[in-house]
């Protein structure tokens, strides 16, 4: 879709900033991840030889001019990256919203020479910085008249460049499929959930938790699907008239079915289908009078916004903050302001203006009482959530269900990833409700063998989203050995299609039944795998379920290892990390850590290479900076253990630092499943029951299933911005069998982002970048990887 003029790679560092001056603030409502955000503006600036500077408190510091804009240095944004909130602070700002108050911003940039501006902030934020840019002409002409600059001011610094990151918790701006905060904020919800689940099943209670979200219920639909929560309120989309015994029905019918504790998630927006609001304590009331139900409402308030960013939130901001760059360097008097934003997986630069329109649109849509209409607007993602979040939590009654006769069998092959348990979940009541009987098969293909395998109903698998590890037990065993006695308990207990979720095994595990099927035809069904593990290695999928957890214990991890080096000076930590032969939490461990160095398979080092890096701690030690984070790959290379790079490091940094290694072990394949892993788990697994569902129409001829051709052996991944199904015969080209990796990996493409913000001379390729999209009103069936 590139036309013949993009052919010529772009190069990062052949785009120079000299002579430029950039300005980044924080404006609006604080989000975690601004940081972030801020660290890679300045670094990124700094390293294309732009001067960087620090606008304090907002626009109130554009106004108020002297020392709320300085200029910064490459260590001013040091250990930042794990802090919440924003350093350069946030304010609201009445002065910038007069003229008057623009006047004076617009005379403090230009005394500066600042043309080009950073802003990370909220739609209003966004908004303003607009005008800003469309009067910026006109109130350099003023303040010439005034004579407070000279004609030739108004010459040279004739025109303002806008690039804005959106930093909401909220999620509320169209345009982007997750905002920075977003996800951070989404860990905090959940972690209470997840405490109060526990005490709400000691006394049988009923909790109201009410979250953010004044005009927008992402985060209440979001926190929702990913903790089973048995009722949602948001503002997009009303409950229908009469919905008080609807709720109140559902919730004893759960209680009749034993289960001990209920939860509705409250937005702070939410309003009935008159535009009323319901707010937490009508719902608890209603409960209580209704149901006389033990009720208890916890609001969550201030506590969304606060905490450590996630990894997730990290590295978007980081990518965000580069491309913002970026965009700024590439600006022209002609390009509109733009967002830079995530789509699916890939960087993108909207329209600013379009984006704010659209984002107003969906305000007047709920406004004015068109709600399907609003949650259209919202985009591809919040309606994907809304549809799974309708088909997991509500059991329609067993005469309204379809019946196909179908039986689905589920399994998980592999190392546990936390995760795995909402993909089953989703799976086994996505099957119920299309009308098949669904099976689970206990410790992966070795407990298929030896008959381990039962029907699962609905209420079996409650409350499985928030554990971790598998709870239906997984081996690393593969079929091979044991076709003919899994091809018997396909047939004993008549299984009709399968559902693999797991690691590099089950890929291999379905390539192995698939050459089977010329000599079983139990093994002629419909099959599918959804990848799920740490290590993310699985070809024909950006993600796997489980990774984002890891990588989340990664970065918790490094933050407290940097924090115990603060007393003493000078020291270097090398921290092993999992993932077979892939790299890809070393590498994006190091972008969320700030690590100085990740040592990969994927990309060969020498002895040279060590040295360097060596040489370039010894450096930095000389800064205020003094320590240093190393990460290394458990196979990066078999002679360069993590010992061989400890004892090197010891001795080559004798008299400047000292070393220390951690290696961190099973601890990333444990603890609870993240936000992230939840609900992709959980959205992935449900489209998948969804194929199989099609394919046992399409492939159902005289009274049985019968399916033999490549198309019906898949792997659904999410690759750039669509979940894809890919026949797993397809992706034996593209896999490295020996290293267990696929052999083109997306994520190397970050490599040299960590390098620069490393300070590291680096080459960067940014080919990618650059074209300015619009925002599209999706159609229907356009599918999308957000999560």
């Amino acid at each position: 879709s590139r036309s013949a003029m993009d052919h010529q790679p772009k190069f990062f560092e052949n785009l120079s900033g000299a002579g430029k001056a950039i300005a980044v603030l924080t404006s609006g409502g604080d989000a975690q991840g601004m940081n972030a955000a801020v660290r890679a503006v300045v670094r990124m600036g700094i390293y294309v030889n732009a001067k960087v500077y620090f606008i304090y408190e907002g626009y109130q510091g554009m106004v108020d001019g002297a020392d709320n804009i300085v200029e910064v240095s490459w260590e001013s944004v040091s250990s930042i990256l794990q802090v919440g909130g924003t350093v350069i602070g946030s304010a609201r700002c009445k002065a910038f919203r007069t003229r008057e108050g623009r006047l004076q911003a617009a005379f403090n940039l230009v005394q500066r020479g600042i043309t080009n501006l950073c802003v990370i902030g909220g739609d209003g934020s966004l908004t303003g910085a607009n005008l800003f840019r469309e009067e910026w002409s006109g109130l350099l002409e003023e303040l010439a008249r005034n004579g407070k600059i000279d004609a030739e001011a108004v010459k040279k610094y004739a025109y303002l460049n806008i690039v804005g990151m959106v930093g909401s918790i909220d999620n509320d701006f169209c345009g982007t499929d997750m905002t920075i905060g977003t996800d951070s904020a989404l860990h905090r919800i959940i972690e209470v959930v997840d405490a109060i689940m526990t005490t709400a099943q000691s006394h049988q209670r009923t909790f109201v938790l009410e979250v953010m979200g004044r005009h927008c219920g992402y985060l209440a639909l979001v926190s929702a699907l990913a903790c089973g929560a048995d009722w949602v309120f948001i503002p997009e989309y009303p409950p229908e008239e009469g919905w008080e015994d609807t709720m109140c029905a559902k919730l004893s019918a759960n209680r009749a079915r034993k289960k001990r504790l209920n939860i509705i998630i409250v937005a702070e927006g939410a309003i009935d289908c008159h535009n009323q609001p319901i707010t937490s304590e009508k719902v608890k009331d209603l409960v209580v009078q209704q149901l006389g139900f033990d009720t208890r409402v916890t609001i969550l308030g201030h506590v969304q916004r606060g905490g450590t960013p996630s990894a997730f939130d990290r590295i978007l901001a980081s990518r965000m903050g580069v491309e913002a760059v970026l965009a700024l360097l590439e600006a022209t008097p002609d390009t509109p302001a733009c967002v830079v934003s995530l789509s699916g997986n890939q960087a993108v630069r909207l329209p600013l203006m379009e984006c704010v329109q659209m984002t107003q649109e969906v305000q007047k849509a709920m406004d004015e009482g068109r709600f399907l209409e609003a949650v259209r607007l919202r985009g591809r993602s919040f309606e994907n959530n809304l549809n799974t979040y309708k088909l997991l939590s509500h059991k329609r009654p067993d005469a309204e269900l379809p019946k196909t006769n179908f039986n689905v069998a589920v399994l998980n092959v592999g190392a546990p990833a936390a995760g795995m348990n909402a993909a089953v979940r989703a799976a086994v009541r996505v099957g119920m409700t299309e009308g098949h009987k669904i099976f689970a098969v206990i410790d992966g293909f070795e407990g298929f063998a030896k008959g381990k395998i039962k029907e699962i109903s609905w209420g079996d698998v409650g409350g499985w989203t928030g554990q971790g590890g598998s709870i239906l037990g997984t081996k690393r065993t593969l079929p091979a050995k044991y076709l003919e006695k899994i091809a018997d308990q396909m047939r004993t207990n008549n299984i009709n299609a399968l559902m693999v979720i797991g690691g590099f095994e089950a890929y291999l595990g379905l390539l192995e039944l698939s050459a089977a099927r010329e000599k079983y035809d139990e093994f002629c069904v419909p099959m599918v795998m959804v990848p799920a593990t740490v290590s993310n290695n699985v070809p024909g999928s950006d993600f796997s379920i489980g990774a984002d957890t890891a990588l989340n214990t990664i970065t918790d991890t490094c933050d407290r290892i940097k924090q115990s080096a603060s007393g003493t000076k000078r020291r270097v930590f090398i921290i092993e990390t999992m993932g077979g032969y892939c790299g890809y939490l070393a590498n994006m461990g190091a972008l969320a850590a700030g690590a100085d160095a990740a040592y990969i398979f994927e990309e060969q080092f020498d002895i040279r290479e060590l040295q360097a890096n060596v040489e370039h701690l010894t450096e930095k030690m000389k800064t205020s900076i003094q320590r240093g984070l190393v990460l290394r790959n458990e196979n990066c290379n078999e002679n360069y253990t993590t010992d061989f790079i400890y004892q090197l490091y010891s001795e080559e940094g004798k008299g400047v630092f000292d070393c220390r290694k951690n290696v961190l072990g099973h601890m990333q394949q444990g603890g609870a499943p993240s936000p992230f892993d939840r609900n992709f788990g959980t959205k992935i697994s449900a489209k998948a029951m969804q194929w199989i569902s099609k394919k046992l129409k399409e492939t159902y001829r005289k009274g049985k299933v019968f399916a033999n051709t490549d198309d019906s052996v898949c792997l659904l991944g999410m690759r750039r911005r669509n979940l894809v199904f890919q026949p797993v015969a397809e992706l034996k080209s593209e896999t490295d069998f020996v290293h267990r990796i696929p052999k083109e990996q997306w994520w190397l493409k970050l490599r040299p982002l960590m390098k620069i913000l490393a300070k590291y001379k680096t080459s960067y390729d940014v080919s990618d970048s650059g074209q300015l999209e619009h925002v599209a009103m999706l159609p229907k069936e356009a599918e999308t990887g957000a999560i």
